[in-house]
């Protein structure tokens, strides 16, 4: 069954637009003390639960393999979501995590696909 989602994600990836629309190092438009570790877009034409395109951080390395997934749970915004991880890196990984899970109204998971696949 994770090989059937993971193909899905990859077809996803593969068959839309990725748009970075905030890249490393840029501040949050409504929060500006919030600067992106990485790379950060969405992919066009597609729909997330807060009526965007699906999140995506796209990593330093050269093929954009989607190998893992954030869940976040935003108190804030009493949402949840996936954010699809591109191309990162290990380090950005753990970045990446850090980064959902430095505030107390923002919380976060690491999926990742499975090394067999």
């Amino acid at each position: 069954m994770n090989h059937a989602f993971w193909e899905a994600i990859d077809r996803l990836f593969a068959e839309s637009e990725l748009v970075i629309d905030r890249p490393r190092g840029s501040a949050h438009p409504r929060y500006p003390d919030f600067v992106y570790p990485v790379d950060y877009g969405y992919l066009r034409d597609t729909a997330s639960m807060d009526g965007g395109g699906i999140d995506v951080w796209r990593g330093t390395r050269k093929e954009p393999r989607v190998d893992a997934i954030v869940c976040t749970v935003d108190l804030t915004k009493r949402d949840s979501e996936i954010k699809l991880l591109a191309g990162c890196t290990e380090e950005e990984k753990a970045l990446i995590l850090r980064t959902h899970n430095a505030s107390a109204r923002m919380k976060g998971i690491l999926i990742r696909r499975e090394q067999a696949e």
